[in-house]
């Protein structure tokens, strides 16, 4: 038998995932706003949930739960894309805060992730505004932040 084949087969074999296995320029800070936003209404839903009847409210928070958590992994993949993958040095040295307000988006986002609390899921969607904000200006395009039409009021930049 083969060196090779007998060696990989006590080698646990990973799985990456990636927004794309070769650098397609395909990059866009949209996805990551939408998830912000759903991160905040669903906290807003957790908050709001009452809970007299035991297991309907039950069912209802482990509902509202998952999406919040799914948005949330959502949120910070897109945010690691974009700063892996998009954001290069040039940009980081250009907007001396671009690296910090990564960590501190990804932050909140991980604290609103793991609890029910509204200043850490509207941190997280400021952060993500200004983080598009920023990935505009770089493609030389005007960002402009707009209302959006979520029921979380907040807004939402695009580009002019």
């Amino acid at each position: 038998m083969n060196i090779i084949k007998f060696v990989t087969k006590f080698i646990k074999e990973d799985i990456a995932f990636a927004h794309c296995d070769i650098p397609c320029g395909i990059y866009d800070p949209h996805q990551a706003q939408l998830a912000a936003h759903t991160v905040v209404r669903m906290t807003k839903m957790l908050q709001d949930i009452k809970q007299d009847d035991n297991l309907t409210s039950d069912h209802t928070i482990a509902r509202i739960t998952h999406v919040k958590e799914k948005h949330s992994d959502l949120l910070e993949e897109e945010l690691e894309t974009l700063r892996n993958d998009y954001f290069k040095d040039e940009h980081f040295n250009e907007f001396k805060n671009l690296n910090e307000l990564f960590v501190k988006t990804l932050r909140a986002s991980a604290k609103a992730r793991q609890n029910i609390d509204m200043d850490s899921a509207l941190m997280a969607l400021y952060g993500v505004l200004e983080i598009a904000e920023i990935f505009y200006k770089t493609k030389k395009v005007t960002p402009v932040r707009i209302k959006s039409v979520y029921p979380t009021e907040g807004e939402v930049v695009i580009y002019k």
